[in-house]
């Protein structure tokens, strides 16, 4: 960092970095609500680049870049949990997803079609589908899936009875969790299971996705949304996770 006596000023780091700032921001609201301004991500993504300038130190092992890299993300992530960005409806929205997922897979002991999920909801498909983008944001795990109200049945409890841990995502983690998850993707349909790959492995953005689908962006985030439930209503064999 260099100055006028040899040291560059802050804003001439923030120009160098304002492209590290957008990429980030636009990755993470690919993953949020519609009502979430990507400006609002930037203007924090700013303020966590300057929080790394004055906290980084040449010695440190990780480059500038990033180490502002997990500055900026971490900012971002501290306003939206402040913000609590997923409001509880929306949980609730999707946990009816989920109950209907469960129940038609029992019954026909298959992945539900979009049709049948909009008949057990009792809502017309085009409606079905536009709830699903409504409710864009839908997470695989959420706080309360390790602390529910029954303490007996909490979701790390459900793959790993055992665990004693203080960090129960490294505990989850660790578990057979990760096999199960595996292959409830595997069991999703075509379609959204690859949607989760472009997604989450090529880290593509909705708009990309919908360009190798062939379909728009509000179709991939319907499609996206629906795969989670699928995969939250499998990994619980027969029940919902959480209390949402």
């Amino acid at each position: 960092m260099y100055d006028a006596k040899g040291r560059t000023g802050k804003q001439q780091i923030l120009q160098e970095h304002i492209q590290l700032i957008k990429k980030l921001a636009h990755q993470l609201k690919a993953k949020l609500p519609d009502n979430i301004e990507i400006d609002d991500l930037i203007q924090v993504g700013m303020i966590g680049l300057l929080d790394a300038m004055s906290r980084y130190q040449d010695t440190q092992q990780a480059q500038f870049e990033t180490y502002a890299a997990q500055r900026i993300k971490g900012a971002m992530l501290d306003e939206l949990r402040s913000m609590d960005w997923l409001p509880r409806s929306m949980r609730q929205n999707m946990r009816k997803v989920e109950i209907a997922i469960n129940e038609i897979t029992q019954t026909v002991a298959r992945q539900p079609t979009d049709q049948e999920i909009a008949n057990k909801l009792a809502l017309p498909v085009d409606e079905y589908h536009k709830f699903l983008a409504d409710n864009h944001g839908h997470q695989l795990l959420y706080f309360e899936d390790f602390h529910s109200e029954d303490e007996s049945d909490d979701f790390l409890d459900h793959f790993n009875p055992e665990g004693d841990s203080d960090d129960p995502l490294k505990e989850l983690m660790d578990s057979n969790f990760r096999s199960v998850l595996a292959e409830a993707i595997e069991s999703l349909p075509e379609r959204e299971n690859l949607v989760m790959g472009l997604y989450y492995e090529q880290e593509l953005n909705l708009k990309e996705i919908g360009a190798v689908l062939d379909v728009s962006e509000s179709r991939v985030s319907q499609l996206h949304s629906q795969a989670i439930a699928r995969i939250r209503s499998k990994l619980r064999g027969g029940e919902w996770i959480g209390e949402a």
